[in-house]
Parts: C-alpha cells; sequence; structure tokens
C-alpha cells in the first residue's frame, strides 16, 4: 500500500508538471517557449537555494523528488476547475514553480530577497512584504502553488470586479474591510521606495503623500475618512488610467 502511494504520489506530480505524456506514459519531447509566465515565476525562489538542487525536468530520480517536495499541490483537475488557466498552463507553471521551489512553499524572507533583484535602485522589502501578504491567504508565512495560481489567475483572467477586490485586500492592511488614508499611505511609501530615488523626472518626498491626498479625495465619498471597497471599486471604474493600466494584464498568458 505504501509503495501503491507512493508511485501515485510521482504520478500526480509528473502529471501536473507535464513531463510524461498522459496517453503513453513516456516521457514529453515538446519544449515549452520561454514567456512571460517563467518571469512571474522568478518572483517566487525556493526556500533554500543555497541548498536546495533544483529539479531537473528531463533527469529527475523518484526518491530524490519524493524527499525534496514538502509541500504536494492539489490534483491538476482540481486546480483547473478553481482557477482560469488551461491544463497545459498549469503545467508550465508548475514546472517553473517546482525548479524555482524543490520544496513546494517559499518564505517570506526569500521572497523579498527575489523581489529585490527587480528594483536594485531602490528598497523593495516593504512592498514585497505587503504583496507576500496578499498571496498568503492562509497566514501560514508561507506561499504554495496552490497561493500562486490562484491569486494569478485573479490578477491576470479575473473580471474588473476580482481584481479591484484582490487590490482592495492589498490595501486593506489590517483586514477591517476599509482603508484608511494611513494603510494607502504605507502602500504608497512603500513603491516609491522600490522605486528609488534616482528616476525620472525626479520624485519629491512629499509625492507619496501628495498622492495618497488626491486619492483619497476621489475615493472617500462620504467624507467619513475611510474607504469601503464599493467608494474604491466605483471610483476605480470611474478612473480611465486604472482601467488602462488592468487591461495590460489581460494578455499576459
Amino acid at each position: 500500500m505504501k509503495t501503491k502511494n507512493r508511485d501515485q504520489s510521482l504520478s500526480d506530480s509528473r502529471e501536473l508538471d507535464g513531463s510524461y505524456d498522459q496517453l503513453t506514459g513516456n516521457p514529453s519531447t515538446s519544449q515549452s517557449k520561454k514567456t512571460i509566465k517563467q518571469r512571474f515565476l522568478k518572483l517566487l525562489p525556493c526556500c533554500n537555494p543555497s541548498t536546495t538542487p533544483s529539479i531537473s525536468q528531463n533527469s529527475v530520480e523518484d526518491d530524490f523528488e519524493l524527499s525534496t517536495v514538502c509541500h504536494r499541490p492539489e490534483s491538476m483537475d482540481k486546480l483547473q476547475e478553481q482557477t482560469k488557466f488551461t491544463k497545459k498552463e498549469l503545467q508550465v507553471l508548475y514546472r517553473g514553480f517546482k525548479n524555482e521551489c524543490p520544496s513546494g512553499v517559499v518564505n517570506e524572507e526569500n521572497f523579498k530577497n527575489i523581489y529585490s533583484q527587480f528594483f536594485p535602485q531602490g528598497d523593495s522589502s516593504m512592498y514585497a512584504h505587503f504583496l507576500f501578504e496578499a498571496f498568503d491567504t492562509n497566514k501560514n508565512g508561507s506561499v504554495s502553488f496552490e497561493d500562486f495560481v490562484f491569486g494569478l489567475s485573479i490578477i491576470l483572467r479575473g473580471t474588473v470586479n476580482d481584481r479591484l477586490n484582490w487590490a482592495f485586500n492589498l490595501y486593506d492592511l489590517n483586514k477591517d474591510g476599509c482603508i484608511t488614508k494611513e494603510e494607502m499611505l504605507d502602500i504608497m511609501k512603500s513603491i516609491y521606495d522600490m522605486m528609488g530615488k534616482y528616476t525620472y523626472p525626479t520624485m519629491q518626498d512629499d509625492a507619496p503623500r501628495d498622492h495618497v491626498e488626491n486619492f483619497f479625495q476621489k475615493m472617500d465619498q462620504n467624507k467619513d475618512g475611510v474607504v469601503t471597497i464599493d467608494e474604491f471599486i466605483d471610483s476605480c471604474k470611474k478612473d480611465e488610467n486604472i482601467m488602462q493600466s488592468m487591461q495590460l494584464f489581460d494578455n499576459v498568458i
């Protein structure tokens, strides 16, 4: 029974990453082109990159794979039902995630470290913290493949309301159902810190606060000092720049 469960677990993993032909049981011969999907996955390093080797798609030992993967994701069929990705897209995403994260999860510190490589001119640690919190829906201090694809599915394939709800959750730092001016300022400061002081045109020190004041004036419709989810969504839908920026993600994958 133990051997059967072991074989089934390995089979599920190979089906998910597309490393074998499901009809013949033979290794897959098709090669996926490198796309922007892998760029998203670069934000998610393995938990111990200095000590845990990557798993190669074409040369993987059964014992090594089963010993390094401490978190095995849901079946591909179930993930396909729960997200808006196709079977092939999930295979490509999982293959990249597994290569970057052999343990199956990524913690916050490593998430921050890899994110900082994309913004060397600034300090991205605080924004990466907020972003990690948004992906870590279970609040267990780690992001699994499920967490990653659920969030990515909303950002890339969700409706306008889905995406705006996800953005609202990012800004609602204490998760009390509304955004205060202080919370929005914390997010805005982290974005400006991430972009760095050497951008052009040069940003003034008071730029984040001015930005927040401008947004709050538009969003806080009843002037009670907080922005609710309804006010947030309504204001964003009326902002042409926000709507155009959201459309940039429509054809990423």
